[in-house]
């Protein structure tokens, strides 16, 4: 099974920190988020991964290589414009024969793919959408399903009067390369805006399967500074190399400190100095 990373986001949310650097590099606990993705991949055997990229994406490909480093394969697509979420894809369709996984490279999550693909495929599902309760939907695009998991309603970042679920969709999925052939090479589509209507008014086989596990978009600077504090806090499955060595304070692997020194520990509520 194959993988594509969308890796061609601007992250103009993040700036400054994207001025210079593209947003799948932008680090969370000194390593690149696309990191976190790549490795979540390799841990459910898929290695043979793609990867989309436009803004910036030479420092990508100059960070990642041919993934090697990471036990995987990677395999760069670069686009002269922005083509949107499915435009990329079908920019890949001519490496793409079964279905595959779609993940974001500038998002956070510990989801078992391959639960979603037992999914997708006992569902006989063109596109199977990996969906996350969230508490504030109206930052996503939010997913009404019937009793078998197809997808009946959608709707993009809803007022908050127009809200019916605070299910949403993650941006991760599994897909059928029959769904490529609903496009045109090179023209820009987006898989929320054009993909989804277009299979729910047809009755195609758009389903949602609601994942367990941690899921974060990293779009803002808020949620960027909660994703490291949540991964600190072992609130997601993912390696950290830092140490906690006492409550709160936590110590990379290379850190040295002299003994008698005065730490200070923060976090939003409360601060307080330690003498180590």
């Amino acid at each position: 099974m194959k993988a594509v990373i969308l890796a061609g986001g601007k992250g103009s949310r993040l700036l400054p920190l994207t001025k210079k650097l593209p947003k799948p590099l932008v680090p969370l606990l000194n390593k690149p988020v696309m990191e976190y993705s790549i490795e979540l991949l390799k841990k459910h055997g898929i290695t043979d991964i793609i990867v989309t990229l436009q803004y910036l994406g030479d420092k990508i490909m100059s960070y990642f290589g041919d993934g090697s480093k990471w036990g995987v394969n990677l395999t760069y697509q670069i686009e002269d414009f922005a083509l949107g979420t499915a435009g990329s894809v079908k920019n890949t369709e001519q490496l793409l024969d079964e279905p595959f996984i779609v993940i974001s490279g500038d998002a956070l999550t510990d989801f078992d793919l391959i639960d979603g693909l037992v999914f997708h495929l006992q569902k006989r599902a063109l596109l199977t959408v990996f969906m996350k309760e969230v508490k504030n939907p109206t930052k996503f695009g939010i997913i009404q399903t019937n009793d078998d998991g197809q997808i009946q309603r959608f709707l993009e970042k809803p007022q908050k009067e127009q809200e019916f679920s605070r299910v949403v969709n993650t941006g991760i999925y599994i897909v059928d390369p029959l769904v490529l052939s609903f496009m045109e090479k090179d023209k820009p589509y987006d898989f929320s805006k054009e993909i989804f209507p277009k299979l729910i008014e047809n009755n195609m086989g758009l389903y949602g399967y609601k994942s367990k596990g941690y899921w974060k978009d990293i779009g803002s600077h808020e949620d960027y500074r909660q994703a490291q504090y949540d991964m600190l806090e072992h609130k997601i499955q993912v390696p950290v190399m830092e140490e906690e060595v006492m409550p709160k304070l936590w110590v990379g692997k290379n850190v040295k400190y002299v003994k008698g020194s005065n730490l200070k520990v923060t976090n939003r509520k409360d601060a307080s100095l330690i003498k180590v």
